[in-house]
Parts: structure tokens; C-alpha cells; sequence
């Protein structure tokens, strides 16, 4: 019995490994065109060695797409037409709560693949974004208005500290008034009710009673 598909399979996995570590870590939704044709064609090519092709010719052209991968990646840092031509540009799909029919039909796009896409990042109202784009790996990006963006954590801590800075001019306020010593009525008293009663409701000096 052959046992070579054993040592195959162990340098397929090895190989493979080493080819996509220099191909790059970014996952499938993060990929551009041409990563994605390459990464899917090393998926074909790792397969046929066990189909009894020669498994060094598999390697060999693996190390080939590899290698035209990292030279497009480098020609797109060194040239922005390179980049634009491959990869593509970011289209705008809503500005200021408004969708961008023009590029939606340009991207074959519809309504309601955008509203999915904005529903599973937890947006609910497309009137409440600002800018909303589609990046070339496919994802869609936005940024809501600022009314209706959340709270950070940095100004929860601002509002705390202001709610702090006034409570103590508040209490300031509070001392200084006391310090003033205005004098107040300290009786209170219904002068019918006293003729009623005949009496007072507190004690008057004895040299006006």
C-alpha cells in the first residue's frame, strides 16, 4: 500500500501554512479583489496533490500567486492608480440622512441590503447618520449625527465633572447667603387667633405685656 498521500498531506499543511503567513492575516471580509482570486486559488492548488499531482509543482505555483500578491500590495503603496485601479475607492451611500441613489444603483446595491448591513451594526433610523460609505473589502462604514451618537466614556466623565463644579457653586452660594445674617421673623404668630385664645403664642417682654 502507498503510503506517500501521509508525508503529502503533512507538507501541504506546512507549506500551505508558511505561504498564507506571508500572504498575509486578514480575515475573508477584510480582503481586497485580488487577495481574495489568490487566497481562492492556493485553496484549489493545496488540494491536488492528493489527487496525485506533484505536490513540489502545487508548492512552487503557491509561492508564485504569493509572490504577485505581495507585488500588487507593494505597487498599490507606491502608486495611488494602482491602488484605485485594484482595490477601488470608498462610494457614499447616505449624506446627511439621505441616500445616494446614483452610487446605489452604480454599486448594484438596494435598500434593502443597505438597511441590513446597518441593522446588524445596531442603527435604526437612516436619518440619524451623517455619512454612510461602502469601503472596497465590501463592509459599510458610517458615522452617525451628533445628536444621536452615544455617550462616551470620556464625556460621561466631562457631564461629572460639571455636575460636581456646580454643585459646589451652588453650596457657595448657600454659605454666602448664610453669612449675610438676614434677620427673619422668628415668630410667626395669627393675631386674631391670639384674641380668640386670649392669649399669645409666644411670651412678649414684661414691660410691653
Amino acid at each position: 500500500m502507498d503510503f506517500d498521500w501521509i508525508w503529502k498531506a503533512i507538507l501541504i499543511v506546512i507549506g500551505g501554512t508558511l505561504l498564507l503567513r506571508v500572504a498575509g492575516r486578514k480575515s475573508i471580509s477584510q480582503m481586497t479583489l485580488a487577495q481574495t482570486v489568490i487566497m481562492i486559488g492556493i485553496g484549489s492548488l493545496l488540494i491536488q496533490p492528493v489527487a496525485g499531482k506533484n505536490v513540489w509543482v502545487t508548492i512552487a505555483v503557491g509561492a508564485v500567486l504569493v509572490f504577485t500578491l505581495v507585488a500588487i500590495e507593494f505597487l498599490q503603496l507606491k502608486f495611488d492608480s494602482v491602488e484605485k485601479f485594484i482595490t477601488g475607492k470608498s462610494k457614499i451611500l447616505i449624506e446627511n440622512g439621505t441616500l445616494n441613489e446614483k452610487n446605489l444603483r452604480k454599486l448594484r446595491l438596494t435598500v434593502d441590503q443597505l438597511e441590513m448591513n446597518l441593522r446588524q451594526q445596531n442603527v435604526a433610523t437612516i436619518s440619524d447618520i451623517q455619512w454612510a460609505t461602502l469601503e472596497p473589502n465590501g463592509q459599510v462604514g458610517f458615522i452617525l449625527k451628533p445628536d444621536a451618537q452615544p455617550v462616551t466614556k470620556g464625556e460621561f466623565q466631562q457631564l461629572r465633572q460639571d455636575l460636581q463644579q456646580m454643585s459646589l457653586l451652588l453650596h457657595s452660594l448657600y454659605q454666602a447667603q448664610s453669612n449675610l445674617n438676614i434677620q427673619q421673623p422668628e415668630n410667626k404668630t395669627n393675631l386674631f387667633s391670639e384674641v380668640a385664645q386670649n392669649s399669645h403664642d409666644y411670651q412678649p417682654p414684661k414691660h410691653l405685656q
